[in-house]
Formats: C-alpha cells, structure tokens, sequence
C-alpha cells in the first residue's frame, strides 16, 4: 500500500473532507497540520502548492479534495 502523506490546516473543510474520505476507504495516512507543524510551510511552497489540502504519495501530489483523486489511492 502506498505511504499517503496528508498536508492540513485547522478549519479546513477540504482537509476535513479529504481525511474523512481516505479514513472511510481504509487508506492508512500521516497527517502533516501546519499550524501544529509550520516548518511544512516553506516545504509545501517549495513545491509550487498554495492551498491546502496537499495530497503527497511516492508517485504523485495534488491539492484540493480530489474524489477522482483520491480513489486511486484507495484502490
């Protein structure tokens, strides 16, 4: 199963959305809050990304609540 790596921040409904999306397809993820985290800040920058949710595996990244998406890793 791939690592999935979540990228969040507090009164995110697309956060929230993408969290309870994978947790319902039994996808096993680390959770990265960048207001608990803020050194996660420069890095998700770094990579060109300015909202979050950032979505981060060993072959892809995305933003956004990405049902289409997301249902790639649940597979």
């Amino acid at each position: 199963m791939a690592k999935v790596t979540v990228y969040s921040k507090n009164n995110c409904m697309q956060c929230k959305m993408t969290k309870r999306f994978l947790t319902e397809h039994h996808v096993d993820f680390i959770e990265h809050n960048i207001n608990e985290d803020p050194q996660y800040v420069d890095y998700l920058k770094g990579q060109g990304f300015q909202s979050l949710p950032v979505i981060e595996t060993a072959d892809t990244q995305f933003s956004g609540f990405r049902p289409d998406q997301l249902q790639k890793l649940a597979i």
